[in-house]
């Protein structure tokens, strides 16, 4: 299932359970820490801005702070809003059931977010094509950002040039330049930066 929107979700497993359902970009608000960090905001308003976002957190208490948090800071035209049912369970990974007792986003069946994603009202898209090709590890590498000796130093003066948050990783900066621009796009940047 491909979304136009980019998916924002709380934690690390909640976007490996996603990864084997859509094929869209997902954001990790890395719970909390969202609240404290301008620049992961800064970058899912310009997401939103760019493409929208489907907010998809868990359905206890922490998830709505978050939700309603990230509510108040984008544009509520760019928002569309992904609710899981309030599933009694643990999660397998997990030794307890968490605090008020209800599955996470990683705990529920695929099936349940499948039908929660098409109850948000996101865009669905249905066998189309990007116009633009998408960018790659391997885009990465043959524009020096992996795999070379100045490849950290360059993603640092990419990512500073492109107002990203500069702790970003090569994975999560590559979902990024992916809702944000194309490979030709990037590789013009890319071109003015050298």
């Amino acid at each position: 299932m491909t979304l136009k929107e980019a998916v924002i979700v709380e934690g690390r497993y909640d976007k490996i359970k996603l990864r084997g359902i859509i094929d869209s970009p997902i954001i990790e608000t890395n719970g909390f820490r969202v609240f404290h960090d301008s620049e992961k905001l800064s970058l899912i308003r310009r997401i939103a801005a760019a493409r929208g976002i489907l907010i998809f957190t868990d359905s206890d208490g922490a998830g709505l702070v978050i939700r309603n948090f990230l509510n108040g800071a984008v544009p509520k035209e760019q928002v569309r809003h992904c609710y899981i049912p309030q599933l009694e369970g643990k999660e397998k990974r997990k030794t307890q059931a968490s605090k008020e007792g209800f599955l996470g986003v990683e705990g529920v069946s695929d099936e349940v977010i499948v039908e929660a994603i098409r109850k948000s009202g996101a865009t669905i898209i249905g066998g189309e094509s990007r116009a633009d090709r998408e960018i790659s590890k391997a885009d990465l590498y043959s524009l020096g950002l992996t795999g070379t000796e100045n490849s950290a130093k360059l993603r640092k003066v990419l990512l500073k040039e492109l107002d990203m948050p500069p702790y970003l990783s090569t994975n999560a900066m590559l979902t990024a330049l992916n809702c944000l621009y194309s490979f030709e796009e990037l590789k013009e940047l890319m071109l003015n930066l050298g």
